[in-house]
């Protein structure tokens, strides 16, 4: 059965200018665009969806061979989790996470872990794998995590690291030949645009409050 699923998602959905687009391509695109839409709202139901993005990408990201996107969607699948929680979650006054500002402490720890795993994972895709973009990749992999962890604290800054991660991913889709994901990807870029000023908008509503 799980062997069938696997097959069918590999299999091609429609094919563009003379390039296969396979259906984990096709869902995990459509997943994602409404994913991103949905956390610009603030919808705590971008994280479910989320979830099944992480599927669909992992195994369209491993038949591209970039092993450290693919595996980046694994750590998705667990700040998904993390994020589902914590948005749901009330606290004290009953009231759930708000959007905030990232402390220059929070600023620290990650760029210092971004950097970190950047350049170890690098070096482990160039020596051990046959990845055609090592630091792209691992670039992605390492923003993209922080970025999924700011996001489940509502800082409005991951909104800025996501946008550098739409910057690099799509010159590394274009490379794979993966042409509806680099497309999404512009889409996602200007969805980012969105969810910034939004979020920005609701931060400033809370401080004019407080």
């Amino acid at each position: 059965m799980i062997a069938a699923v696997l097959a069918w998602l590999d299999s091609a959905a429609i094919v563009i200018a003379g390039v296969p687009v396979s259906w984990a391509e096709v869902l995990g695109d459509v997943t994602g665009a409404a994913c991103v839409v949905l956390v610009a709202r603030q919808h705590v139901w971008n994280w479910p969806l989320g979830l099944l993005n992480n599927v669909f990408w992992a195994l369209l990201f491993w038949r591209a061979k970039l092993y450290s996107d693919s595996t980046l969607q694994g750590f998705f699948f667990v700040l998904g989790g993390y994020g589902w929680w914590r948005w749901m979650k009330k606290g004290a006054t009953g009231e759930v996470i708000r959007v905030r500002r990232t402390s220059a402490r929070e600023w620290q720890v990650l760029a210092g872990l971004v950097v970190a795993v950047i350049a170890g994972l690098a070096a482990w895709l160039a020596h051990a794998t046959d990845s055609p973009a090592p630091i792209a990749d691992a670039s992605v992999l390492a923003l993209s995590l922080a970025a999924t962890w700011g996001q489940a604290e509502k800082l409005v800054e991951s909104w800025w690291i996501w946008i550098t991660v739409d910057v690099i991913s799509v010159p590394l889709y274009v490379s794979r030949s993966l042409y509806p994901t680099a497309g999404l990807y512009v889409i996602f870029g200007i969805l980012c645009l969105v969810g910034l000023r939004s979020w920005t908008r609701t931060l400033r509503a809370q401080e004019a409050a407080a």
